[in-house]
């Protein structure tokens, strides 16, 4: 069983700094403590002026497979996360096939399995007409339900009131929604092409796409998780005024309503369509400053419980043509956590609250066992980042199968150095071991 000794870092974790030495042995965090010199290793990791954090819980992306691998493959894009600092990740069921069956479901598992060097779990996905099979979903292996109250792929619109109410009353697991009003977005969009033809500006993607669409279907999925006391995690939150949905008076284990703020709402404001265009199209849609800190507050609030990605690739043709033709999404795993310590550097956010965020709330949040924090007996999710490692995103060192980031140009302060899933060493100063992938994610419910 190999052993790997990492010494001298500064440790992030449960709210608090300190330098200190880290012990895994095969998979699990054996010790941690100020000084373990007196212990044998295999390799010994000098990690002095590093910080060490919990391998962050990505629990929102779209890695294409199957059925859309021209854009992204399980394989490209978990390599992508881990040498962005994700250890572990929650992919969507709007692939093709859409996940609509336990045994379509099974098979991205078994994909997976195979090919994807970070952990893995994957949504069941709802339908207006799969409840049945929706209810064989094991909650012990199964992140989460996945239900589209709007826009999706394929035959992933759910918008029958009887479906929804069947779905919050009878779930016994985590429903996770994408919340945006179709009729308002159908009503906008014809608005704007009787003005524009075809010809609409990016500029109005948060108008055809916007805070009244948002809000109107997070609070109709906010009254029936709590007419059914139903488990509700609300994806991507883009509005102010939806942050008003949200309690903090409880701790995030009681709460049996959550929510998820994402990257690139995090950064992105809708003064950057004039130089970014589609490739800061989104649904829900990237929208105003004010919009952007509010989501911030509630993030510092406790209103919003974690931060993630919805990473969602496309090729760079695709992104390339008209407004109605360009799809939604883009590729943000490799580069979420250097980001988010951006924020930290320009004192937005502080790193144990980042890392509150991103790798211990998702761990409580969905009940996974023995991950997202930095303790004895746990699985060695571990990340090693140089806080004064200075580069800038270009195409040159995009990993992401499409070739592109929304962040081209941009110059981050730190640099992700080593990650560590389940104890091994998959990543080190831009070189991967494929030797081991990545586990399957199992949940304490």
């Amino acid at each position: 069983m190999k052993t790997t000794l990492i010494t001298q870092a500064k440790i992030v974790n449960e709210g608090k700094q300190f330098i200190g030495d880290v012990l895994i042995r095969g998979q699990i965090i054996d010790k941690i403590g100020d000084d373990l010199s007196g212990e044998e290793a295999d390799e010994v990791i000098d990690a002095k002026g590093k910080l060490l954090l919990p391998g962050v819980i990505d629990d929102q992306v779209h890695f294409r497979e199957p059925g859309l691998t021209h854009k992204a493959t399980i394989y490209t894009e978990a390599k992508a996360a881990v040498a962005g600092g994700i250890t572990s990740f929650m992919e969507m069921p709007n692939t093709v096939p859409n996940a609509l069956t336990q045994e379509l479901l099974e098979d991205k598992y078994e994909i997976a399995k195979k090919d994807s060097l970070a952990n893995y779990s994957f949504f069941m996905g709802a339908s207006n007409d799969n409840l049945e099979e929706v209810l064989k979903t094991n909650p012990k292996n199964v992140c989460g339900v996945k239900v589209f109250m709007g826009s999706s792929t394929g035959n992933m619109l759910v918008d029958q009131e009887e479906t929804l109410e069947g779905l919050f009353s009878k779930v016994p697991m985590l429903i996770a929604t994408h919340c945006e009003d179709e009729d308002t977005i159908r009503r906008n969009t014809a608005i704007y092409k009787e003005k524009y033809g075809e010809d609409v500006p990016i500029k109005c993607h948060p108008e055809i796409r916007s805070e009244e669409a948002c809000y109107k279907s997070s609070s109709l999925a906010v009254s029936l998780a709590k007419k059914h006391n139903a488990r509700l995690h609300i994806l991507h939150i883009s509005t102010a005024k939806e942050t008003e949905l949200f309690d903090n008076s409880k701790p995030l284990s009681e709460k049996r309503i959550t929510a998820e703020a994402c990257i690139h709402h995090l950064w992105f404001d809708d003064s950057y369509y004039e130089t970014k265009g589609t490739l800061i199209k989104w649904n829900p849609a990237v929208k105003t400053a004010a919009d952007r800190d509010a989501i911030l507050q509630a993030v510092l609030d406790d209103k919003i419980d974690v931060i993630a990605t919805d990473h969602a690739p496309h090729t760079s043709e695709e992104k390339q043509n008209k407004y109605f033709s360009a799809p939604s999404g883009g590729p943000l795993v490799q580069h979420s956590l250097v980001a988010m310590l951006e924020l930290v550097k320009q004192g937005k956010i502080s790193v144990e609250r980042m890392v509150e965020k991103m790798s211990h709330n998702p761990a409580i949040l969905f009940e996974i066992e023995k991950r997202g924090y930095i303790r004895e007996g746990y699985y060695a999710d571990l990340v090693l980042v140089d806080p004064e490692n200075e580069w800038t995103v270009s195409k040159d060192n995009v990993l992401a199968k499409c070739g592109w980031s929304p962040f081209e140009g941009q110059s981050f302060s730190s640099k992700i150095t080593h990650t560590f899933v389940s104890g091994h060493l998959a990543y080190q100063e831009g070189q991967f071991d494929e030797s081991k992938k990545g586990e399957r994610l199992s949940f304490d419910r």
